[in-house]
């Protein structure tokens, strides 16, 4: 008997990290042993193992009186997960020498049912990028999962559906002449863009044009932005609208977005267009930011590159709304245990929309408020001042009136007003000499602010006179200026002008500076 080594990975956060199976064989009394700091998944693996196995009509370590111990190498990392099962079932074959060939330069990974097939997994694509890394020749995935895998040059991927078929292939390969079944490689992923389910478009919402000219701003410079108004106005159709108008995702960042959502399992498959989430107001510090024993990325995190929306955002719980500070500000969240910090990436546009008050309409002309002045007080301190600093954009949504409800004109489509977006952001990357590293004017730093907004002498003077008036924190300044050079990219003007700074002051809050 002897010991196999099988190449398989783990994933720590949104990273993977190979880990070698080791399958060591002796006779005797039948035993099965997994060591290497398994979790209750991996210490599962042997039953299944086993009976995948014998329903597979292949030798068993029960049948053959096999004493047989796993080790998941390096032993000194946690390991989680069921997707083990296939590297622990063929190095056992390779040991008993039931599989005449090597494993060497080849990766394994899938769940095994009871009855030999092999089932979806999780993580499938940030696997496929360290095998590339790792210069493994060939990757074995579960067939639902190839797709995913195969988005990845440079390495061989074979979608496997049951155990037989890959006993058969991995066979085929040491004895050719042997009429055996071969698995085919599976041929790189094209991706095409599809429109996705909460597609809306924008020329079927009625009205609200002060709004839709403030969401088209925030696309272009990737601001946050609050839409505050009665019940009822469409600030939820407007949110739900905006994710159509930001410009396609790229290679990268279709990868970035796929490789998260599928460790989170979001079974979702390749995901082409900004992300659009919206958890309920009711949702958890942990759901939302991400977290566990074994932290998992939240809905911050798989908004990344898309929209997070945030409906009723002051019923969210105050530790929630908190705990915005830091991606709204830095564009990820730091997730730390006792054994480390992990990060994940959290650089996506919130949308958060509210209520005057608890009942909605306070200051309306068409309902009386019926709150207390007390509730109306203690519901408007749920925002913090550091939070409602990290919002660029503040826009009422007003009651609109029936005439136009009932106009059957349409406003404009969504596709012309990406358009404009997408080419307010190429004039922009084209002004700053940056095209290669697109960089949006949410992200400039103050340095680079003075640098892209070129303020004449008389723009410098009104808006330092507008910051003492209005008691602005150095924070909301170059808020101002950031949104400002929004606008004037949007008409490609290289200077930001008066016309845009006063514009871009209208968006401020106006409760607080």
């Amino acid at each position: 008997m002897s010991v196999v080594s099988v190449a398989s990975a783990h994933i720590l956060g949104l990273e993977a990290s190979p880990v070698s199976v080791e399958v060591d064989l002796s006779s005797g009394l039948y035993s099965f042993t997994i060591v290497g700091l398994p979790d209750k998944a991996i210490e599962e693996s042997k039953d299944r193992v086993v009976a995948a196995l014998k329903n597979s009509g292949l030798s068993t370590p029960k049948s053959e009186h096999h004493k047989i111990v796993v080790s998941l190498a390096p032993g000194d990392i946690k390991k989680e997960g069921s997707h083990f099962d296939l590297p622990i079932a063929l190095g056992y074959l390779v040991a008993a020498k039931k599989l005449p060939t090597s494993l060497e330069k080849k990766m394994f990974v899938g769940e095994l049912s009871l009855t030999g097939e092999i089932r979806p997994m999780q993580g499938t694509l940030t696997i496929a990028e360290l095998a590339r890394k790792l210069k493994v020749d060939e990757l074995y995935v579960p067939f639902d999962n190839k797709e995913e895998a195969a988005l990845i040059d440079g390495i061989t991927i074979y979608g496997v559906k049951h155990l037989a078929d890959l006993v058969d292939h991995l066979c085929s390969l040491s004895t050719p002449e042997a009429e055996l079944t071969q698995l085919l490689p599976t041929p790189k992923t094209q991706i095409e863009e599809v429109r996705p389910d909460y597609f809306l478009d924008f020329k079927d919402v009625r009205g609200q044009e002060t709004a839709k000219r403030a969401l088209e701003i925030a696309a272009i410079g990737g601001h946050n932005i609050a839409l505050y108004g009665p019940p009822g106005t469409g600030k939820t159709m407007l949110a739900r609208a905006f994710c159509g108008i930001l410009p396609p995702m790229n290679e990268s960042q279709i990868l970035e977005v796929t490789r998260i959502h599928s460790i989170a399992g979001r079974h979702s498959g390749i995901i082409t267009r900004p992300p659009f989430r919206s958890p309920h107001h009711t949702a958890s510090y942990v759901s939302l930011v991400g977290g566990g024993v074994t932290p998992k990325p939240g809905e911050i995190t798989l908004a990344h590159h898309g929209v997070l929306f945030l409906d009723e955002f002051p019923e969210f719980d105050k530790k929630v709304i908190e705990s915005l500070r830091e991606p709204l500000e830095e564009g990820h969240i730091s997730i730390s245990r006792a054994k480390g910090t992990l990060h994940f990436p959290a650089r996506s546009i919130a949308i958060v929309a509210m209520n005057p008050c608890p009942c909605g309409y306070f200051g309306s002309n068409i309902k009386s408020c019926t709150c207390r002045q007390s509730d109306i007080e203690r519901y408007s301190r749920k925002l913090s001042g550091p939070i409602m600093d990290r919002i660029d954009i503040w826009v009422p949504v007003q009651h609109i009136d029936y005439e136009t409800l009932t106009d059957s004109r349409l406003g404009e489509a969504t596709d012309i007003i990406r358009e404009r977006v997408s080419k307010a952001r190429n004039f922009s990357q084209t002004f700053r000499g940056n095209s290669g590293v697109p960089l949006l004017n949410r992200d400039l730093t103050p340095q680079l602010l003075e640098v892209r907004t070129k303020l004449t002498e008389e723009n410098k003077i009104l808006m330092n006179k507008l910051a003492t008036q209005f008691t602005l924190s150095p924070r909301a300044y170059h808020r101002v200026l950031r949104v400002a050079r929004s606008i004037a990219d949007l008409e490609e003007s290289n200077r930001v002008e008066a016309t845009h700074i006063m514009e871009a002051f209208q968006y401020r809050p106006k409760d607080r500076g």
